[in-house]
């Protein structure tokens, strides 16, 4: 079996991208893959807010996200740089800044390019979407 570094580059709802890297993670576990991580760069970390709200005859692929990690223990990791730059802001960033809001939902969680990196260390292939 190997193991996946899955790298998240498209917003939730602007291409297919998100939604094929969900799908791609899902039959990778469901097979008895490992996934070290999934790692949301640039506009991907727009999957991670809490305020993603499609309508209810489309599917939520934010809390898709939330189940598989759930459901497999997957660590699902926001860049922070870019998070920040898109206004996704977790509870402890909005803290140190002094933000009364913020809106990356958990399980997800703030992380640098270091953690893809050593990610990368460990797993047999970067899949990128």
């Amino acid at each position: 079996m190997s193991k996946f570094i899955i790298q998240v580059n498209g917003a939730a709802y602007s291409s297919s991208a998100s939604y094929n890297a969900y799908q791609f993670s899902k039959s990778a576990l469901e097979s008895g893959h490992e996934i070290i991580r999934v790692f949301f760069y640039q506009d991907g970390v727009f999957n991670t807010s809490g305020l993603n709200s499609p309508a209810s005859d489309e599917f939520d692929l934010t809390r898709a996200w939330v189940s598989l990690s759930e459901k497999y223990r997957l660590d699902l990791v926001n860049c922070i740089s870019a998070a920040l730059r898109r206004g996704i802001i977790s509870e402890t960033e909005a803290k140190e800044n002094q933000v009364s809001h913020w809106n990356m939902q958990a399980p997800f969680t703030m992380g640098g390019l270091g953690e893809l990196v050593t990610g990368l260390e460990s797993a047999d292939r970067l899949v990128s979407f």
